[in-house]
């Protein structure tokens, strides 16, 4: 019989989790012992999955390397599970810093601990592993696609593409990412090799465009004009083309070039500022973030971008941030020809870094000629802390999930806890609320607290138009205060008319009041705006069918697959089109495999199931939705639009009412939707368009 230590199993498939410390090739022999044992027992204890050897096993792969390997023959949900337990355990050992990698492979499995395991399983995860930082947990394609059919994972898978190993082999890896866990940034392998490959191909073309004497004329060139221009402070270079006739802009999100590369939120809240600044600029057309932002590590050609967004000019760049220096560059160029109208390089301390939009903004509007309306956003008495703090939270803020939504007031109110006159963190959190109602929290506890904060940030910036926006829907939902809500959403607009989200929220308050055609028109200006977001294209989905322009639906909501096939509110936009296209086979799938994908019904689906006279169905599921309204919340006027759709005018009523009393924000669509025309001929139909604040009378002529 062999040794026990020395016995191995017969080759298998396992699904293999390789965890590093990072730089431990540099830790002292001492301190790597001790921080390897460290994190051994956070896996073996900290863990559900790693304490069984049914679960997986752990073992040491030598006493040189660092790192620990646990492998499972069961689910790779097992695997991932324990990484992220893992990765939250270690939140209290900030000491130990790690990386991980994930594959599906074969293994030559140990049966003792003590002795080593191999097989290009193992090899693979391992490789995976390597392209990671600090925080990163890597899959290979493989064991992702797995994990990809689990609602619980999917959401949380990142492409990043391939990297290469050796000899040219190459690995499609997967950044897994969630705020519990994970890290969100690329790792910086493979944006070395992404950016060596740009220069490269850059330098090729050069090469093959000139003669060796004029190429090595003008790399010296180059790099002289590179020393000198990275010497100054500030410079901005001689535009080489005039600015072009039509104003309008998009801002790219600005390239972390920061030592650690971890300055992601930095980047993008700077980029979101400087777009901010731009927008109060009269006559000047300024796409979204939601649009610009879409181009983020794309390496997008300009005059692409501006076919794409319909726009005049693309403002990019790049920051630096080393300890307390900022150096920004930024760079003007018309999307036409290509042609550089300006270039801008900034240095500043951190304390002074709030400066940095309004100068670089100040520097594009003069270039096109061009003045900035009223006065800097965010440039007050700020401290480098609270700015800090105040990016951080715009960078969750734009995540829109429930946790990042969460996280990010919480990040504002660090920022607040240094300057309560920070006015933009405080519509930050109006904002956050506002997006946290209806979905995620009942009315009446996120409401109050948008409207609170949108009012404190009114009250040291009279010109912060998001705050007027989020004030006046406050009021609607809360007071039923149709006309405040107008008065206010129309000052937003009046101080800042690039401000895309404000034209959806005024399209649904004039659908409201009924006035069809300025619904229309305000959704059109949006997507003017932002003609890359599914929220707008959505929103045009469910605007044309109100109004019974189906074609004009069924084409919006193909465009809206093509920008995110992905993107539900309430409902599936096609689904949408289909069912009341009568269509009910082709929306009861997607509905169907909605509900599969994401275990979660809509009333959409039951009210499918209703007009195709599956009422046992409809019932089914309009009675899941009601569980969660009832544990949870779930607004009151979506279970209504199904009891209309089985025939029950009374228990719509009933699901009317509480609606309103709950200040469901999507109440209005009661008077204007067409799963509620059958209610419309009640005499009860028209009190309920009084408790909200509507005019009965704008909506009579759609009753059947």
């Amino acid at each position: 019989m062999p040794d026990a230590a020395a016995e191995i199993s017969q080759p298998e498939i396992a699904h293999v989790l390789t965890i590093d410390l990072v730089s431990a090739s540099t830790l002292p022999g001492d301190e790597k012992t001790k921080l390897m044992a460290e994190l051994n027992e956070v896996v073996r204890q900290g863990t559900r999955f790693c304490v069984t050897d049914a679960a997986g096993k752990l073992t040491q792969l030598s006493k040189d390397d660092g790192m620990t390997l646990v492998f499972f023959n069961s689910e790779p949900e097992a695997a991932i599970e324990c990484a992220v337990e893992t990765a939250m355990e270690l939140k209290a050992h900030p000491e130990v810093e790690v990386r991980m990698g994930m594959h599906s492979g074969p293994v030559n499995r140990v049966v003792d601990l003590a002795a080593q395991s191999n097989g290009t399983g193992i090899d693979m995860a391992q490789r995976v592993m390597d392209f990671g930082d600090a925080g990163h947990i890597l899959l290979s394609k493989r064991i992702a696609l797995e994990l990809a059919t689990m609602p619980r994972w999917n959401t949380h898978l990142y492409e990043l593409g391939d990297g290469e190993v050796k000899d040219g082999e190459k690995i499609s890896l997967v950044n897994f990412y969630a705020e519990w866990a994970g890290n969100s940034e690329t790792p910086s392998k493979l944006k070395r090799a992404r950016a060596q490959a740009t220069r490269r191909e850059k330098f090729q073309l050069l090469g093959r465009r000139l003669v060796a004497p004029a190429m090595s004329l003008s790399i010296l060139a180059i790099a002289a004009g590179i020393f000198f221009y990275a010497r100054r402070a500030m410079h901005v270079e001689p535009a080489t083309a005039p600015p072009p006739a039509d104003k309008s802009i998009a801002v790219l999100p600005f390239v972390d070039l920061s030592p650690a590369r971890n300055q992601e939120y930095f980047c993008d809240g700077i980029s979101e500022e400087i777009l901010e600044a731009l927008a109060k600029t009269t006559g000047l057309r300024v796409i979204a973030r939601g649009s610009s932002f879409a181009f983020k590590g794309k390496n997008a050609d300009a005059r692409e971008i501006g076919r794409k967004l319909d726009v005049a000019t693309v403002l990019d760049g790049t920051l630096h941030r080393d300890g307390n220096r900022v150096r920004a560059t930024a760079k003007l160029v018309a999307t036409q020809n290509g042609a550089q109208i300006f270039a801008q390089t900034i240095d500043k301390e951190m304390e002074n870094a709030f400066a940095l939009p309004d100068e670089i903004s100040n520097s594009v509007v003069a270039a096109l000629k061009m003045k900035i309306a009223g006065v800097p956003g965010v440039s007050r008495q700020l401290n480098a802390q609270a700015y800090d703090f105040y990016l951080e939270g715009l960078f969750f803020s734009n995540q829109d999930t429930e946790e990042g939504l969460r996280h990010s007031i919480e990040v504002f109110q660090l920022a607040l806890a240094k300057n309560q006159r920070l006015a933009r963190a405080w519509s930050g959190v109006a904002k956050d609320w506002i997006r946290l109602g209806d979905s995620h929290v009942r009315p009446l506890d996120a409401y109050p607290r948008a409207e609170s904060a949108a009012s404190k940030a009114l009250a040291i910036d009279d010109r912060d138009a998001e705050a007027h926006a989020y004030l006046g829907e406050s009021r609607r939902v809360l007071k039923w205060d149709v006309k405040d809500g107008e008065t206010e959403l129309k000052r937003a607009l009046e101080i800042n008319p690039n401000f895309a989200f404000g034209h959806v929220m005024m399209s649904i308050l004039q659908a409201a009041l009924g006035n069809r055609r300025e619904q229309l028109d305000e959704l059109a200006a949006a997507a003017r705006l932002d003609p890359l977001s599914p929220i707008v294209a959505s929103a045009q989905v469910s605007a044309f069918v109100a109004n019974d322009r189906l074609d004009d639906a069924f084409t919006a909501a193909k465009r809206t697959m093509e920008i995110d096939p992905n993107y539900v509110y309430f409902e599936p936009a096609l689904a949408l089109v289909y069912r009341e296209q009568g269509k009910l086979k082709e929306a009861l799938e997607i509905y169907q495999r909605l509900e599969q994908t994401r275990n979660q019904p809509t009333a959409g689906l039951a009210i499918t199931y209703a007009r195709l006279g599956r009422k046992d169905d409809a019932r089914r599921v309009v009675n899941q939705l009601i569980e969660r309204a009832n544990r949870y919340y779930f607004p009151g006027d979506q279970i209504a639009s199904v009891f209309v759709a089985l025939g029950d005018n009374d228990e719509a009523f009933r699901w009317i009412d509480r609606a309103i009393e709950e200040h469901s924000a999507t109440s209005p669509q009661i008077a204007y939707g067409r799963e509620f025309r059958a209610l419309r001929s009640e005499a009860r139909f028209a009190d309920v368009l009084r408790k909200i604040g509507l005019d009965p009378a704008k909506f009579a002529q759609d009753r059947q």
